[in-house]
């Protein structure tokens, strides 16, 4: 029995630029800190790669490895490598405090540096310490690990039979920089590597067609995403490539962390409530008014909310062409979020001019997000494209009905019965759905119902966990 176990567990590695509790700027690292325990606990043997930047630590982990040599074409560096395990994951942290010792985790001009030495890292332990049957690599960060993996390890004994595995969390970020002899030469990348088919991109270096290329199998985050990406649309240039790729593309859909976020026994909120009874939810709603610093009155309208990054790709140019008209409506909005100046300053001037009706935390804050979905009467999703999206599962489970586009993961995860959804991008395409909502919402008993559907939905890990681990399997034969 251990025999058959032991030859049915993957051993996988994954590399990515953050994890959360770790380092967290998006919805990537809650994936990397959620879906290896997932797996763990199904039997696999995960372990996780990321750079140990400034203020990145866990009580308790361990230097395993002093001097690891770091080749990233004439650059040389030597890592420290850290280790920690967190539900049943073994957490290896990239110790190179010249690349990764910075105020912040992105957006400085050696990112192709940075994290090309991540890849080479990650592949340095996976030679002395891992030894992974799969590596299993995230966004264009970590593009570069099947590159070096089949043009420079291509013959050796302990790394050439390991399959690896790119999953694409979102195609409009890529990894492009320009002036690519410079580029290539700083990556330590042949010549016959820079071509149409392979990471050259209009005269550019692209890291994430990269990963495209040379990797055995690619994900993405939701099964409508996977066919989105296909057109020109939503493929961000690299459509073509996908389209030729498309037999070994697999939407497998991300989950959530229900420990986390569970209206049953979440501690940031004024009152816990559950399907059976739904009670302390009023409680919840009025305790978002007063974080927000709401008059009574809008105790007696829908309270629609937001928690976003502020920018066009979350559908904010909708709200802008329709604010006017969306205002009339007998609603309250509440909006908790940053970003785009425009933005920002589009939600600051309709708050200051109508602050009876709408109120704006421009922040980023857990707890209040946790109060924001549990005080909604309503969440407003309009993205113009959403690989997966979090906060609409969030929203079903705390029993708040989402108003969404329908796209990549939004399309997937939102159906009739527990929210609404439109097609159209357009301003009022969206005024319409709003405007559904309200009428629905007129109907207490009939709306009730659509609560309960919502929050009975289980979008957990184990069931995206059991998608990959399936994956694995097939890419290993077994």
């Amino acid at each position: 029995c251990r025999t058959l176990l032991w030859n049915s567990m993957a051993k996988v590695m994954m590399v990515a630029s953050e994890a959360a509790p770790y380092v967290k700027t998006g919805g990537l690292a809650d994936v990397l800190g959620s879906l290896p325990a997932a797996l763990a606990a199904q039997g696999d043997k995960v372990s996780v790669v990321i750079p140990k930047y400034r203020g990145v630590w866990q009580d308790g982990a361990q230097r395993v490895w002093e001097f690891l040599p770091v080749s990233v074409g004439p650059h040389q560096f030597t890592a420290e490598i850290f280790h920690a395990v967190r539900d049943g994951v073994d957490y290896y942290f990239v110790g190179l405090d010249e690349l990764y010792n910075r105020d912040g985790v992105y957006g400085y001009a050696d990112d192709h540096i940075r994290f090309g030495a991540l890849s080479a890292a990650a592949l340095g332990i996976a030679r002395n310490i891992v030894r992974p049957e799969i590596a299993h690599c995230h966004d264009w960060q970590s593009a570069l690990v099947p590159v070096y993996l089949r043009e420079n390890y291509r013959n050796d004994p302990q790394l050439s039979n390991v399959k690896t595995i790119y999953t694409i969390h979102n195609l409009g970020y890529q990894g492009r920089f320009g002036d690519a002899s410079r580029i290539c030469h700083d990556l330590g990348l042949a010549p016959n590597t820079f071509t149409i088919s392979g990471l050259e991109y209009y005269g550019d270096v692209n890291l994430m067609k990269a990963g495209l290329v040379w990797s055995n199998w690619l994900t993405t985050v939701s099964r409508a995403y996977a066919r989105e990406i296909q057109t020109p649309e939503y493929g961000f240039g690299l459509d073509g490539l996908l389209r030729d790729r498309e037999v070994i593309l697999t939407g497998i859909l991300n989950g959530v962390d229900y420990g986390e976020w569970n209206p049953e026994h979440d501690h940031f909120l004024a009152r816990n409530y559950s399907i059976a009874d739904l009670s302390g939810k009023q409680a919840c709603r009025l305790d978002l008014m007063r974080e927000f610093g709401l008059p009574p009155s809008a105790a007696n309208r829908p309270i629609l909310g937001i928690v976003s990054r502020f920018a066009n790709q979350k559908g904010f140019d909708l709200i802008a062409e329709i604010a006017a008209s969306l205002l009339d409506e007998n609603i309250t909005l509440i909006v908790l979020g940053k970003g785009e100046s425009y933005y920002e300053d589009m939600f600051a001037n309709l708050a200051s001019t109508n602050p009876d009706k709408i109120s704006v935390r421009m922040a980023y804050s857990n707890a209040i997000a946790h109060k924001v979905e549990a005080g909604s009467d309503m969440f407003l999703m309009p993205s113009k494209y959403e690989p997966c999206g979090l906060n609409q599962i969030y929203s079903l489970k705390y029993g708040t009905p989402p108003i969404v586009r329908a796209t990549g993961g939004l399309d997937d995860t939102i159906e009739e019965d527990t929210g609404f959804k439109f097609g159209d991008y357009s301003g009022a395409a969206l005024l319409d759905c709003i405007r559904q909502a309200l009428r629905s919402y007129k109907d207490k008993p009939a709306w009730q119902e659509r609560m309960r559907r919502g929050m009975r939905k289980d979008f957990s890990w184990d069931v995206s966990a059991a998608e990959y681990s399936a994956l694995y399997r097939q890419l290993l034969g077994r």
